[in-house]
């Protein structure tokens, strides 16, 4: 009886199973068959293309496949049961392969909840399928874009997974691989569709970029793992998350660089990752290479703005960053640098000068302190971050346009202070030390400078303070300032066969490149040549040069003899030879014998040039000679001998041997043909204040006094004339006719005049000044007293007499009125 009732009960249910899956709907029958009653026979392939063609027969039942199989994907995760996991997975993913549609839309959205359930798990097996699902999902280009759809949760799912710290490295790397290959299909299913730009906003790109750099910068990890040494480029968190980096970047439009930057400028410094810079400087390669050449200029932006934030950091960090600016500029150098190239040179120049102020800062405390070695530390880091400053600024400014590059020139002189010689605010800091870490930029930006014209190369602005800098109590500033002008110059790259100063044997076998000088140089030079001689010759006399500044004011005077010289200018040259021989052996100049010895060597290495450079043979001979005599001699007058370490000075130079000096006279017979006029030889070099150049600048000692002496010898000038003009006698006329000596008087009250301003205390010469300019003002009183007097009035003139004020009436008789007034 109970066998029959179980028999009954069992075909009952089995018949109520059958019952129950007839009323099913077709579509969970069909999901229903496509799981096997053991898992490991995997998915049925016939009862998944009959799923398959009623999905795509019947898209509107979409929606609930996908709920339905979300259904069960859900119970067998929480029962533990993967392998049904695994075919659920599959068979989403093979009816997104295969439905396009409208109505796929709510189907993706049951796919989405599914990846998100298997990503909340922690078996590393379901985290990696869910991820391999999501990227083929991410690869399905969808014919509408979605309003509604998110990807918060898996930005932040994959991020973490990017961070792993599995225990088993094997399982880390397969968890952070799967973590980057999640985050670049976010990527590339969000940055296409406009609807979904809100992947650019901060909250995601600090997820996405630090999650990337995180497995760029564990690369070293990963390789020293055995399973590391076969990983392919699919498989290597550190390739792998480059590749995603590129796309990212790759992808960003102008408007989202900023936020695409800056996460990688905070993990730099929450990892402190600027010393060593390494990983920095490949960094900002990478996204100098994948961002559109024409968002550079931006990028180079936020590292300037992140160099002022850090200020105040320590040396190497602040190195480490200019270093990085030095890589961005370099590649954006020669694409669009946009409005940033001047605020570029403004920051770095600010920051430079920072820099020296903290070491000067740094030096004074460790003169005041016992601790000698951390100051020379401290300097030594503070040079570092000077030299990477300089190193950018002169590649940036390399690989700028020409016009560019004058621009540049002019804006970093302006940075000069004009008042050189007083000291600058910030710390104390000293002219010199400036101005040699700004010159230090220009000799960088101007090489390989080919202007056509030198007006354009140097115009006053540059020039003028240029100049004053050349006149500066330093030899190190001085050298600075002659290698800028031969950079700028020399236009067809003779220094190197000029370098070292010596008695050229053979100029011709020097190959020197030379072209006819244009009508704009001669202008140039008719304009700023006599600055230029004068800033020569002062710059010769100063005390402590040294070999290096007499090889290179003989480069200048070599390099200006092939491109400025025409045949006015060689007199010009060959004047200013002689006044530098002068002043060599004159006996009111106090300098040192090696200056005076340097100085004659510097004119015979140059005259020795310049004679077989415009091939005449008698003043070749003449040349020659001399500087055979010398060698007989005198060899401390010639470059070979008086630049040796161990070469003997004399006590004084024999002025009256003649034979060893060269001779105006002789030079003038030489260059009487054609084409010169030797005349001018005659007339004696004496440097001149041109231009603004007069009292600009902190110039040495005797440049200030030759600008004084100048202006008063223009003002003594003034009021000779003007007494002259008081005084027109017969004597006076015949005193003006005849000049025999007037060149000589001149010379001679010249020469009176400098050594008055040179030599005689500050009190005397303002109290001469003083007195001329009363004198001065006095005769213009009598002059306005004279020309300018009341008119005749017929109720008479006040005057006071005795204390008593009296009215003198003046007849209307002996009045005189105008003829105009006259009837």
């Amino acid at each position: 009886m109970i066998l029959i009732i179980l028999l009954i009960s069992a075909e009952g249910g089995v018949l109520l199973f059958k019952t129950l899956y007839i009323l099913k709907p077709r579509y969970k029958r069909l999901v229903d068959n496509i799981f096997p009653e053991d898992p490991k026979d995997g998915l049925s392939k016939s009862d998944m293309e009959k799923l398959t063609f009623y999905a795509v027969s019947a898209p509107e039942k979409l929606d609930r496949i996908g709920a339905y199989l979300a259904e069960r994907l859900s119970r067998d995760v929480v029962r533990h049961r993967y392998g049904y996991v695994v075919i659920a997975m599959e068979a989403l993913d093979q009816l997104l392969m295969a439905c396009h549609s409208q109505s796929i839309k709510p189907f993706v959205e049951s796919f989405l909840h599914m990846v998100a359930k298997l990503l909340e798990s922690r078996e590393p097996d379901l985290q990696v399928l869910g991820t391999n699902s999501f990227v083929k999902f991410a690869n399905i280009e969808e014919d509408t874009p979605s309003y509604h759809r998110r990807y918060d949760f898996f930005v932040s799912q994959f991020s973490a997974m990017c961070h792993s710290t599995h225990e088993d490295p094997e399982t880390r790397t397969r968890i952070r691989v799967a973590g980057i290959k999640g985050l670049q299909g976010v990527v590339r299913k969000t940055v296409n569709d406009e609807l979904q730009a809100i992947i650019w906003e901060p909250q995601h790109m600090d997820k996405l970029i630090p999650s990337m750099l995180f497995n760029m910068q564990d690369s070293e990890d990963l390789d020293s793992t055995p399973s590391g040494a076969g990983q392919d480029g699919d498989e290597n968190p550190a390739a792998l998350a480059e590749s995603c980096f590129r796309e990212l970047l790759g992808r960003a439009a102008y408007g989202n660089m900023n936020n695409a930057v800056r996460p990688v400028l905070v993990h730099l410094d929450s990892h402190h990752l600027w010393d060593p810079n390494e990983f920095a400087v490949s960094c900002f390669r990478i996204i100098m290479y994948s961002i559109q050449a024409q968002h550079s200029h931006h990028v180079i932006q936020q590292v300037l703005n992140h160099l002022d934030h850090h200020n105040k950091n320590t040396p190497r960090v602040r190195a480490g960053i200019v270093q990085v600016l030095l890589e961005t500029v370099a590649i954006a150098a020669k694409g669009s640098v946009g409005p940033t190239v001047l605020e570029v040179f403004n920051t770095l120049l600010k920051h430079l000068r920072m820099s020296v102020d903290f070491e000067l800062g740094e030096t004074s405390r460790r003169n005041s302190s016992s601790s000698v070695s951390s100051g020379r530390g401290k300097e030594s880091e503070e040079r570092i971050v000077q030299n990477a400053i300089i190193q950018t600024i002169g590649f940036f400014g390399g690989n700028l346009p020409d016009y560019q590059r004058a621009e540049v020139m002019m804006f970093v002189m302006g940075k000069v202070p004009e008042n050189l010689s007083a000291p600058l605010l910030l710390g104390g800091l000293t002219s010199p030390w400036f101005q040699k870490s700004h010159l230090r930029l220009c000799p960088q930006v101007t090489s390989g400078f080919k202007s056509k014209s030198m007006a354009a190369a140097l115009p006053p602005p540059f020039l003028d303070p240029l100049f004053s800098i050349s006149l500066m109590e330093d030899s190190e500033l001085r050298q600075l300032v002659l290698e800028i002008l031969h950079n700028i110059i020399d236009r067809h790259d003779n220094r190197a066969k000029l370098r070292g100063i010596r008695i050229i044997p053979n100029v011709a076998a020097l190959k020197i490149k030379r072209e006819k000088i244009s009508k704009q140089d001669v202008a140039f030079m008719k304009k700023h040549g006599q600055q230029l001689y004068r800033h020569i010759y002062l710059g010769c006399k100063e005390e402590d040069n040294v070999h290096k500044n007499f090889e290179l004011l003989f480069t200048t005077l070599a390099t200006v003899t092939i491109e400025l010289a025409n045949e006015e200018v060689v007199i010009d040259l060959i004047r200013l030879a002689i006044a530098l021989q002068d002043m060599a052996l004159g006996s009111e100049e106090n300098m040192p014998m090696f200056i005076r010895c340097g100085i004659n060597a510097l004119v015979a290495a140059y005259l020795n040039f310049l004679s077989q450079m415009i091939a005449n043979p008698p003043f070749c001979q003449h040349v020659s000679k001399v500087i055979e005599l010398r060698n007989l001699d005198a060899p401390y007058l010639l470059p070979e001998h008086i630049f040796r370490d161990k070469c003997r000075l004399p006590e004084s130079l024999d002025k009256e041997d003649r034979q060893l000096y060269f001779q105006t006279a002789d030079m003038a017979e030489c260059l009487a043909g054609p084409g010169y006029n030797a005349e001018r030889l005659s007339i004696p070099y004496i440097p001149q204040v041109t231009g603004t150049n007069a009292f600009h600048g902190s110039a040495s000692v005797s440049g200030r006094q030759a600008g004084r002496t100048g202006c008063w010898e223009t003002r003594s000038r003034m009021l000779l004339k003007f007494q002259l003009a008081e005084e027109i006698t017969f004597e006076t006329l015949k005193k003006a006719i005849d000049t025999t000596g007037l060149e000589e008087q001149e010379r001679e009250k010249r020469r009176q005049v400098m050594e008055k301003f040179q030599k005689a205390p500050f009190e005397e010469i303002a109290a001469h000044c003083e007195s001329k300019a009363n004198m001065l003002h006095d005769r213009l009183a009598q002059i306005f007293e004279l020309t300018i007097r009341p008119p005749p009035s017929p109720s008479g003139v006040v005057s006071i007499s005795a204390g008593h004020t009296q009215h003198q009436s003046v007849p209307i008789y002996e009045m005189k009125f105008p003829d105009l007034c006259v009837y």
